[in-house]
């Protein structure tokens, strides 16, 4: 019974793929099928059966054989090369290269523009004689890119600590950082990065408020207040589960942050009630202590002596003018002080 070696590993490592110089080996490659058309042409002349077959093989064959081998990639490229159904090493940084014949390029990720590669663009160009229909068709490139990229999901709809349904969106920094890993180990890695962004999410937004229960309590993290501790966590969830995928998690952050429709006008009139209630707490914080400070005044200076009763009158009058929502009506006191 076969023993089958092939099985998933996690650990998969990177590593080079031989390979050697492609402007060498395009040369060498031109000047021997120069040389060997030469040669048969000569053999067919001069009708000596081995040189026709040996040239034959060496130029018809060979010769294209190796033009298949010749790669070029451009800054933050790279091949993932399979020989037989094996991993053959991964072909990086900018150049010209030959590498096997036989080694072909692998990227599953690839396959998501297959559809779109054999489905024909129309492009509509006019003419002096009328429109013109035309087709094009782009095959989908083997590389994987060695980039930072941006995913931006869309919104979701999430349920809060406090069981609040709210919609936020994240954009996730992300780049290729094995490979062998990104290939190998998941179906499609760029789907298997946004699928694992939206569960980290919810995952992180569970165990946050939208904003502070206590806003006395400074020490509460919320999703609204602590967004750079909330960022950090979800880039360490991401990264967590990513890893097996050979991605690098660079940055998360929120883009988005709201209570859902259902919810959003209730939600505006208890912000908008704490907010009244602070700003009372403030002006009647304020009144108090210029009220404290005029009856200072008045008794270090002894410009009016008052008795309790007066000065009670005194701070009710003053309470009143600071605190309240209109400006006051003076009232001119012609008489005596009492």
């Amino acid at each position: 019974m076969q023993n089958n070696n092939s099985t998933f590993s996690p650990h998969m490592e990177e590593k080079k793929a031989p390979s050697a110089n492609g402007m060498m080996m395009l040369i060498f490659n031109i000047l021997l099928l120069l040389l060997c058309t030469a040669a048969f042409v000569f053999s067919v002349m001069r009708m000596q059966v081995v040189l026709i077959v040996l040239t034959a093989i060496v130029g018809f064959v060979i010769c294209p054989m190796l033009f298949a081998g010749l790669r070029t990639l451009k800054p933050n490229e790279a091949f993932v090369l399979t020989l037989l159904g094996k991993y053959y090493g991964t072909l990086k940084g900018p150049g010209f290269f030959f590498v096997h014949p036989f080694a072909v390029a692998f990227n599953p990720a690839a396959g998501e523009a297959t559809s779109a590669a054999f489905s024909a663009e129309k492009l509509i160009s006019v003419s002096s004689k009328g429109t013109k229909e035309q087709q094009s068709i782009s095959l989908p490139s083997k590389k994987v890119s060695l980039k930072t990229m941006t995913l931006n999901n869309d919104k979701q709809k999430i349920n809060d600590q406090l069981g609040n349904p709210i919609i936020i969106g994240i954009v996730v920094i992300w780049r290729v950082a094995n490979t062998a890993k990104a290939v190998f180990n998941v179906d499609n890695f760029t789907e298997y990065l946004s699928i694992q962004c939206d569960a980290a999410l919810r995952n992180i937004v569970r165990l946050y408020p939208y904003d502070n229960v206590d806003e006395n309590d400074n020490n509460e993290q919320s999703l609204r207040g602590s967004s750079q501790e909330i960022a950090e966590r979800l880039r360490e969830e991401i990264q967590n589960k990513v890893d097996i995928a050979g991605l690098e998690i660079t940055e998360a952050r929120i883009t988005s942050l709201a209570y859902a429709p259902e919810i959003a006008a209730v939600m505006l009139q208890r912000q908008q009630a704490s907010a009244v209630i602070a700003a009372r707490q403030m002006i009647v914080d304020g009144a108090v202590g210029m009220v404290d400070m005029a009856l200072s005044k008045l008794s270090e200076k002894q410009i009016v002596n008052l008795d309790e009763e007066r000065k009670a009158a005194m701070v009710s009058n003053l309470l009143v003018v600071l605190c309240g929502n209109k400006d006051p009506q003076p009232i001119v006191n012609s008489g005596s002080l009492y």
